[in-house]
C-alpha cells in the first residue's frame, strides 16, 4: 500500500516544472548568538495555465527548497490564457513593487526579465511584454506578478474572447479540413473511372 501512494505522489510531481527564484542565506539574531539559514523562493507551472510559488526557510538548502515546493503546491492559481497571452493590460502595487503586464501579438515572445519571464513562462504564457518598477526585492516582485495572474479569474472580458478564440478554432479547422475532402472526392472519382475503362476494356476483348 505504502508502494501504490508513493508512486501516485511521484506521478503527481512529475505535472509540473519547478524553477528556483532566489537563494539566500539569512541570519537571525538570539540570544546565545547569530542562527544561519537558508531561505528558497520557487516557483512551479505545468505550461498550461496552473502557476505557483513559495517562499521557505531550512537548516540547508535542500531542506528550503522541499519546504518552499511544498508550499508553492499549495498556492497554485489558475491562470486565464486567450491566444498564448494575458486578455487584457494590468498593473499591479505590492508594497514597493510595482508590476505592468500587457498582452501581446502571436510570435512576440515573452518581452521580461527575472521572477516575470519564470513565472509567465510557467504559466504556458507565449506572448506577454511586463516591466517592474520600484523595487529588486524578487519576493516581492513574485507576489505582485502573481496578484496580477489572479486578478483575470472573474473577468468578463477574457469570457468572451476565450468564446470568440473557440469559434475562430472551429472555423479554421473547418477550413483546413475542406481541400482534404474534395481531394478525396477527386480521387474516389478517378479511380471509380480507372474501374469503368478497365470493364470497357475487358468487354472489347471478348
Amino acid at each position: 500500500m505504502a508502494k501504490k501512494n508513493f508512486k501516485e505522489v511521484t506521478r503527481k510531481d512529475e505535472e509540473f516544472e519547478q524553477r528556483v527564484i532566489d537563494l539566500a542565506r539569512v541570519t537571525r539574531v538570539m540570544a546565545g548568538g547569530k542562527r544561519m539559514k537558508f531561505r528558497a523562493c520557487l516557483a512551479i507551472g505545468d505550461r498550461k495555465g496552473r502557476v505557483g510559488f513559495g517562499v521557505a526557510k531550512g537548516a540547508d538548502v535542500t531542506a528550503a527548497v522541499t519546504k518552499a515546493l511544498n508550499k508553492a503546491k499549495k498556492n497554485l492559481i489558475k491562470v486565464t490564457l486567450i491566444n498564448e497571452t494575458i486578455p487584457h493590460e494590468v498593473k499591479v502595487k505590492f508594497k514597493s513593487a510595482k508590476v505592468i503586464l500587457k498582452p501581446a501579438q502571436k510570435g512576440n515572445g515573452v518581452k521580461a526579465g527575472g521572477p516575470v519571464r519564470i513565472l509567465c513562462e510557467l504559466a504556458g504564457i507565449s506572448n506577454i511584454t511586463a516591466k517592474i518598477l520600484g523595487s529588486g526585492n524578487k519576493i516581492n516582485n513574485v507576489k505582485a506578478v502573481m496578484i496580477a495572474l489572479q486578478s483575470f479569474k472573474h473577468s468578463k472580458k477574457a469570457d468572451k474572447l476565450m468564446k470568440e478564440e473557440a469559434v475562430l478554432e472551429n472555423k479554421e479547422t473547418n477550413t483546413a479540413q475542406a481541400p482534404k475532402s474534395e481531394k478525396a472526392k477527386e480521387e474516389k472519382k478517378s479511380f471509380k473511372e480507372k474501374i469503368k475503362n478497365l470493364i470497357t476494356k475487358t468487354k472489347e476483348d471478348k
